[in-house]
């Protein structure tokens, strides 16, 4: 099955992780060995040879950059110029990888389409270059408006307006509040530019202001159930509502402290909190029931998202395993019809309904 999977934070894993995502997992593992700096080191899933011997030839990926002050106990950049420079850093990562041919940029409906086309004309896909759609997680590094236009050029295409905790534009995870009229002023002109609202992460109070506001495409790509799992992070059976009857696709994601209830950060073990794939297609099983059909949910995994194995099922060693949800699904009743649309093709049906 080709999975396209629309989160995967792959240049922050480059550049802050200082991962060469050309070698595979057990070579990225065995480079790691005895490193303690990061919680997930040994236990990476995520490479360009896993995703494409996962036959995921699409992807979502992300520029990421939080501005925090002084005394803030998340990490983050301590001006927006700082922050904006470290996207950019990104940037040049994702372009030298266009270079040696490993990745190649999806910017319309043309290239997409094409892209699509390269991964299923039957030939080996072991040497073709992953697509990537350029997604911004968490507004903070974009300085002011002006450099909005400046990142669509560059081929930006959606953004999460916040990431967790308070941000410039929007407040997000674990934060409560209205946006202020920069928040505003980002949501009409990401509208004029037609760069998509990635909701993920929006708080609330945000979330709901934002449906006022915004009138352009809306997606959510990482998000799982509230009704399953009770934090702000997951969205409400009425939020998801709301996203279905604006035409949303909703990836399900694959860290475990968003599928099973109690789980402790450094603490919980996958295999006890019996967190699998079984778990996530729960998560996404939920938001089909309440939709009255498959058209509303995708892949959106986050995995490598600052965890690894120690924090996805236990039944996933690297992303190539996201083929194993595709027979737990047919097992629970779906049609072929419905497999094709929850792996790749709702993603890219609400991509040529919405771009040019």
């Amino acid at each position: 099955m080709f999975i396209l999977d629309a989160h995967l934070d792959l240049s922050m894993n480059a550049m802050e992780w200082n991962r060469d995502l050309r070698n595979d997992v057990p070579t990225l593992r065995h480079l790691e060995k005895g490193m303690t700096d990061k919680p997930d080191r040994e236990r990476a899933t995520v490479s360009f040879p896993d995703l494409r011997r996962g036959n995921i030839g699409i992807v979502v990926a992300t520029q990421i950059a939080r501005f925090v002050k002084p005394g803030s106990i998340i990490p983050g950049w301590n001006s927006p110029e700082q922050a904006w420079a470290q996207t950019q850093g990104q940037l040049t990562w994702y372009k030298s990888m266009e270079e040696a041919g490993e990745m190649t940029q999806i910017t319309d409906k043309k290239s997409l389409l094409k892209h699509y086309d390269l991964w299923n004309d039957g030939t080996p896909n072991d040497k073709k270059p992953i697509g990537y759609i350029l997604s911004l997680e968490g507004a903070d590094s974009i300085v002011d408006i002006s450099y909005l236009e400046k990142a669509y050029n560059y081929g930006l295409r959606a953004i999460g307006p916040a990431h967790y905790g308070p941000g410039r534009y929007a407040n997000g995870t674990d934060a409560t509040g209205k946006m202020n009229q920069n928040g505003i002023d980002l949501l009409k002109e990401m509208e004029r530019l037609n760069i998509i609202l990635d909701a993920t992460h929006l708080c609330d109070d945000a979330f709901w202001q934002a449906f006022d506001h915004f009138n352009g495409a809306v997606w959510a790509s990482h998000n799982n159930c509230r009704a399953l799992v009770d934090h702000n992070r997951q969205y409400s059976d009425e939020m998801i509502k709301a996203l279905i009857s604006r035409g949303a696709v909703i990836g399900g994601a694959f860290d475990a402290w968003m599928m099973v209830p109690n789980w402790q950060r450094g603490i919980s073990q996958p295999k006890e909190m019996n967190c699998s794939l079984e778990t996530g297609f729960r998560h996404m099983d939920h938001i089909c029931q309440l939709a009255g059909n498959a058209n509303h949910i995708g892949i959106g995994s986050d995995l490598d998202g600052a965890f690894g194995t120690e924090q996805c099922p236990y039944d996933l060693d690297t992303i190539a395993d996201l083929q194993k949800l595709v027979l737990i699904f047919k097992n629970h009743g779906y049609s072929d019809e419905d497999l094709k649309k929850i792996f790749h093709q709702n993603w890219i049906d609400f991509l040529v309904k919405n771009w040019d």
